[in-house]
């Protein structure tokens, strides 16, 4: 990272005068999709909105719900049409939930309508974010520990086609919105 007195508000103009597509952000529970998504959209001048918390407002109930009641393959099924509507609306960053990248339909959608940055996390970090929250179904059955370390591993070969790649970790989250600035200026 290059540091904040160089992203000044004029590259952050100039930067998002070339965006022409959605930023979508992938990652595990608790990579800091939501918290970093919001002040990369406020740096942006640009909406924000949280692929899950569309589901729920769609449905009417709860991811937890949804889980619980339909089953995964019914909560996947309606969270690739709502994030494909999502990108379709123009939404400046989209933040998912933790699985959606690893659905390879909705994958390819975000691959190709959108820029897809991977908020890579430590399990260590994971753990203690998730912690805060009792929402998250895939951790409901066992050490959240030995979960997200295995979720790490499984899911980490299709995160890493999202063609930008932040390591977040411990870092402030304002030093992860500069840096997947820079990233994407980067990329574009």
């Amino acid at each position: 990272m290059t540091g904040d007195a160089e992203m000044t508000p004029q590259r952050i103009a100039a930067l998002k005068a070339r965006l022409d597509r959605p930023v979508v952000l992938v990652g595990l529970m608790g990579s800091g999709k939501s918290t970093v998504g919001r002040r990369l959209a406020g740096l942006l001048g640009t909406g924000f909105v949280d692929s899950d918390t569309a589901i729920e407002d769609a449905a009417q109930r709860s991811v937890a719900e949804i889980f619980e009641q339909f089953g995964e393959a019914h909560f996947r099924d309606g969270e690739r049409r709502v994030i494909a509507r999502l990108i379709e609306e123009g939404h400046g960053v989209i933040a998912t939930g933790g699985g959606a990248f690893i659905d390879a339909d909705t994958r390819q959608i975000v691959l190709s309508h959108a820029i897809a940055v991977w908020l890579d996390c430590d399990v260590d970090t994971l753990v203690e974010r998730t912690r805060r929250r009792d929402s998250r179904p895939l951790l409901r059955n066992g050490d959240p520990r030995t979960i997200l370390a295995r979720l790490h591993a499984e899911r980490a070969p299709a995160y890493a086609e999202a063609p930008i790649h932040i390591a977040a970790g411990e870092m402030p989250h304002r030093q992860t919105t500069l840096q997947i600035l820079e990233a994407i200026e980067r990329w574009l």
